[in-house]
């Protein structure tokens, strides 16, 4: 179909292990070559209450993954032999669901957007923090578990028709179905689907029947709203912060506050604003302007009209949102 709840949901592969939600312990591997930061690495996880894996070579590290359901591998970008960036492919073959960091010394946005566009969840550079890499690998291993949950609701939306939604309750009814199995994820959304296709619809049914349904449903028109107030309309704005700004002003991330944001026609974001939209998904804040950052609590359920795939090869869409909203390419 067209319109279509994208959730984290890739198709499994055969060889793949069986799914399953985070354990209380955590599984973690780290790939390097270098014996000593194994070590170190072992060291700082297991003292998060992880269970670690170590392996010094890609081969070692499929091997393991062939053995044991592994949530996140935290590989090095640079080894003698496969690289992490291989390793980062072969590993998606053999366990779709397996989440992969990469880690390097020699890190560049090119190289980080690559490895999203390969599947990575993200890319940290070294020297590495404890508490950043916890954090990232921690984030890494809700994902995982965002996957497991959803593994089929993709698969099966997208065998219904635009057509089939506009026109056949029956079909309605099925999408509505699935919906009601996404609602509870916290994964952030993203519908598909032509103008008057129901988009809308498809989100508020989403957070009616989600943890947040007490919460506001907030709905913005990307499109209705002029550029140069879009960016304070989203994320409100401080008294002064630019010429007419006699008081201080909600936007609407605060007014979803607890509840669901949705963003129809995503795809007409200015590049400023992608900025920040892909902030809130990778750090959970937002700046208002002229304000300091804000923790943002909200479930994004984002829709548009456009091919984003094409948008982001005509360079008027940032790669690395379109990979954060639209995970399973």
């Amino acid at each position: 179909m067209t319109d279509s709840v994208a959730t984290l949901t890739p198709v499994p592969a055969s060889e793949a292990p069986a799914p399953a939600p985070i354990a209380e312990d955590l599984t973690v591997m780290v790939v390097d070559d270098e014996p000593s930061n194994l070590a170190s690495l072992r060291k700082i996880f297991e003292r998060d209450q992880m269970r670690v894996f170590t392996a010094e070579n890609a081969k070692s590290a499929l091997d393991v993954v062939r053995r044991h359901r592994v949530q996140v591998v935290l590989t090095d970008l640079m080894m003698p032999g496969t690289s992490g960036v291989d390793l980062l492919k072969a590993l998606k073959e053999l366990s779709p669901d397996t989440e992969v960091v990469l880690m390097t010394a020699y890190g560049t946005v090119e190289t980080a957007v690559q490895a999203m566009r390969e599947g990575a969840y993200d890319f940290v550079e070294k020297p590495l923090k404890r508490m950043q890499i916890v954090k990232t690998v921690r984030k890494a291993a809700e994902r995982f578990s965002l996957v497991a949950e959803n593994r089929s609701l993709r698969k099966e939306i997208e065998l219904l028709t635009t057509r089939e939604i506009v026109g056949q309750s029956g079909a309605l009814r099925r999408v509505l179905e699935i919906a009601t199995q996404a609602a509870p994820s916290m994964a952030t959304v993203l519908v598909l689907g032509e103008s008057g296709t129901g988009k809308e619809l498809i989100a508020r049914y989403i957070h009616s029947k989600s943890q947040r349904a007490t919460g506001p449903f907030v709905a913005v028109n990307c499109a209705a709203i002029p550029e140069s107030i879009l960016e304070a309309e989203l994320f409100g704005h401080e008294r002064g912060a630019f010429t007419g700004a006699v008081g201080k002003r909600e936007g609407r991330f605060a007014r979803a506050r607890g509840g669901t944001l949705f963003l129809d026609e995503i795809g007409e974001l200015t590049p400023q604003v992608q900025v920040k939209i892909l902030r809130v998904l990778q750090e959970g804040e937002y700046e208002p302007v002229g304000g300091e950052m804000v923790r943002a609590d909200v479930r994004i359920v984002a829709a548009t009209n456009r091919d984003l795939a094409a948008e982001v090869e005509a360079g008027r869409f940032r790669e690395d949102l379109y990979y954060r909203l639209n995970v399973i390419a």
